[in-house]
Parts: C-alpha cells; structure tokens; sequence
C-alpha cells in the first residue's frame, strides 16, 4: 500500500524566509528519485534547485509558477512505494494532503491536454440569504495556492461555493476569475450577504454627488503605469538598500588618481606570460593593502553592544550587474590571495553571476565592497554602503584626461575614486587616509607590486 509522503520547502540557510516558485521541474504522476530536483525557486539569495528526500511518484504539487512560499510550505506530495500510473481511473482514491478521503470524490468530466475547464459556482444562496449543508460543502477548502485566496478574499468571493477545474477538485485562479467574470455580468456581488436588506438606504440628493465649482476633485484611484513587484533579488536590494540609508549614518569623499602607471604595469605583467592579470584584481590587491593599513574601514557596528567590531578577514565583495539585477558576490580571504587568484575568482563569480548560479554562502559574509561602476561608462558617484559594512570603495571609469605630471601639462589616464563610509567607524580623517593610500598604490604601484 502506497504511503504518500509531504515535502515541504526547505530551510535555504542565510535567515531566507521564503522564495518564489521560478520553475516545476516534474508533473503530477511522474516518478522521481531520492534527492532528484524537482523545483527551481528563487531566493532573495540565488536561484536554487530544491532536491526531493523521497523516492515515488508524484501526486501534487502546491503552487504555480510566480508564487512566493514560505519555508516550511508544503511543496509536493510523493506516493512511496506506488506503481507509475500514466492515467488514473476515477474515483482512484488519490487525494491531496489535508483533504479526507470518508467521502468518494465527485465524478468529473476528463480534460485533455490543453483544454480547460471553467470553474462552476454551486447554486446561489436562497433569497432569504441562509445556507443549508447541501448547498455548501463543509471541510476543507480545496485551495492551495495563498494567491487564490487572497483574491476571492478582496473580492468577496466564498470558495466553498465553486468546484475546482484542477486534480481532485483544487481550485484554481482560472476559477476564481472564472466566477468573478460570471457574478459581474449578473450584476450582483460575488457572494450574496448572509442576511438580507429589508430597507433601502435613500438614496442621496442629487446636490449632494456634485461637488461644488470651486472644490478639487480628487481621486482615490490608484496611479496607472506598469507595476514591477519588489521581489526576489530587486526585493532583496530594495530592503538592504533601505536598511541601509536607514541605519548608516554615511559620507562620502573622492579623488582623482592617475592611474597611468597602473596601466602600464598591468600591460606589463600580462606581456609576461601566464594567466592574464584583471585590472580589478590589482585594484582589490590595492584595497586591501589599504585596509590592512586602515582597518577601521573594514568593520562592522554592533549597536545592541554599543561597539565597533574590526574584523581580522577581508571578505571582499563587488558589485555585478546582471539581466536578475545588481547582485555582490563575495570573494574569501580576499587578503591572503595574489593578484593571480584574484583574477580566478573574480572571473568564476562573475560567470556563476551571470549564470544564476551562485550559492546563498557566495552572495553573504561580505566585509568590504569593490564597486567598479566605471563599466557603465561614469566616471563618479556615492554609492550607499552594502549593509551591515562599514564602507565601500567605488571606481570610475579610467579616460584621457589633461593632467599636471612632473611639471609639465600631459595626458594621462585619470580615473576618480570615492569612498563611501559609516561615520560611526571613524572620521574623515581615517577615512580620507584611506583613500589617499589607495591613489598612492594608483598612481605609483611598484611597490605595492613586488609582493604580487
């Protein structure tokens, strides 16, 4: 006899809460293996596939496309020990969990692929606005989805009135709006009052709807436009970035460097041979040669303590646009690494960046932020501290400018930096040490570059 199990969404790690359903990868009814993914969900982390602990076939799965679920929300059910059916016959016995199993369900009409049914109300309420046990059927409500609820809620709609187009009798939103459509055009609520008006309220006088001549009018209809939910990784962003501005008493300070010496020694260590040196690579080996020298910057506050705790590891995160939005993967030990592994890793985060792959543990823990805006071809700006770190170090874009070098009027290639920094950590002073350091390392890297 089979056993059907429930698989509810797992706890992701890093305090995430939820996630959004991105894509079902198995059917009701097909045959899954112990930890076979079954899901792709979005976090406000990375996107992640969720693997199953169960081993059968599967009987349901509880949330559409584009849901969000919370951790611990059944995500599907799984028959153990059960033959893979292709077509089960009616009346097979095969219920959702949470749905009793005392009564022989309903026989429905079969739906082929591709063909929908539409949702059918169950007679209307008497006139006289009462209910009898026929007319409304009690238990449990066949709905899994919170988002289906949520819209016959806020529109007064009484899901024990319809019949679910979905497995077993599960109503869909399909049927939802199905029976809104259907209450509109008989001019009346979705749901009758329980008891009925037996007085009209008078109707108002007609000067009473007119606003006088001189009077505003004003509508509390909601602005038009398109409407783009706070979710996944731009939900994520919009809460941290908030948080931030929020918490973080910051300022910023900026210089201009001439970063023509760093060039050239970047184009001479890649006419070298052997693996390629990024520019970002030197300016995180630069970074953090300045935090060590500056560790203040590389901190974190504590207020519930009342203390500012520096930290003995740099963490390095930066900045990395992709088509899921603005995403910090971090780089480990950013300290202990040469300009080689540097190089490595800030190219495996950017592809796993870009591919959607990045694990939860490789977007958090971050200490200190890199932010090269000068790839979208800016030259300033003041970038907002990526909560809970004390600073970030933003670059812009390296062009040919005028510069006065040795003496003499030249153009050199100038590139503006800007330090972001919470003004609880330290003052200008330390701060502005700091970014004096790292257009030193800029403008005269030879030193710095010995040890690389």
């Amino acid at each position: 006899m089979a056993q059907v199990l429930e698989f509810r969404l797992p706890d992701l790690g890093e305090g995430l809460t939820e996630a959004e359903i991105v894509r079902w990868l198995v059917q009701v009814g097909d045959v899954v293996a112990v930890d076979q993914p079954v899901v792709e969900v979005e976090t406000a982390k990375a996107m992640v596939d969720v693997p199953c602990p169960y081993a059968g076939v599967v009987t349901a799965r509880f949330g559409e496309e584009g849901t969000e679920l919370p951790v611990g929300a059944p995500l599907l059910t799984v028959a153990v020990g059960a033959p893979a059916l292709a077509d089960e016959t009616e009346g097979s016995g095969n219920v959702l969990v949470g749905y009793g199993t005392s009564q022989a369900p309903a026989r429905r009409r079969r739906v082929r692929p591709g063909e929908s049914v539409p949702a059918v109300p169950v007679e209307p309420v008497p006139a006289n606005g009462k209910a009898t046990a026929q007319e409304v059927p009690e238990g449990p409500v066949p709905v899994i989805s919170p988002l289906v609820r949520r819209l016959a809620r806020e529109n007064g709609l009484d899901l024990r009135e319809l019949h679910g187009s979905g497995p077993d009798g599960l109503i869909m939103r399909a049927d939802v709006e199905y029976a809104l459509r259907a209450a509109a055009a008989r001019g009346r609520p979705a749901t009758p009052s329980a008891e009925p008006h037996t007085h009209a309220a008078p109707a108002p006088a007609p000067s009473a709807a007119v606003p006088p001549a001189h009077a505003p009018v004003r509508s509390s209809a909601p602005p038009s436009g398109l409407r783009v939910p706070l979710k996944g990784v731009r939900g994520a962003v919009a809460d941290k970035l908030s948080r931030s501005r929020r918490e973080i008493p910051d300022a910023t300070c900026w210089v201009d460097a001439d970063a023509t010496e760093l060039m050239r020694a970047r184009t001479a260590m890649n006419a070298a041979g052997g693996p390629k040196i990024s520019l970002l690579a030197l300016l995180a080996r630069i970074c953090t040669a300045a935090l060590a020298r500056f560790p203040e910057l590389n901190s974190t506050v504590d207020m519930e303590a009342r203390e500012v705790v520096q930290l003995d590891h740099v963490h390095l995160g930066f900045a990395a646009q992709t088509e899921r939005g603005l995403v910090v993967p971090v780089v480990r030990d950013a300290h202990a690494r040469d300009a080689e592994s540097l190089t490595a890793e800030f190219a495996r985060l950017t592809e796993a960046a870009r591919a959607g792959t990045l694990t939860p543990a490789e977007l958090t823990g971050g200490t200190f932020t890199l932010n090269n805006y000068g790839v979208f071809g800016v030259d300033g700006s003041t970038p907002i501290i990526n909560h809970p770190e004390a600073a970030m170090l933003g670059v812009g874009r390296i062009i040919p400018k005028p510069w006065v070098h040795e003496g003499e009027l030249a153009v050199r290639q100038v590139v503006e930096l800007s330090l972001t920094f919470d003004h609880r950590v330290c003052d200008g002073g330390t701060a502005g040490g700091f970014l004096r350091h790292v257009a030193d390392c800029v403008e005269q890297p030879a030193v710095l570059l010995r040890t690389l």
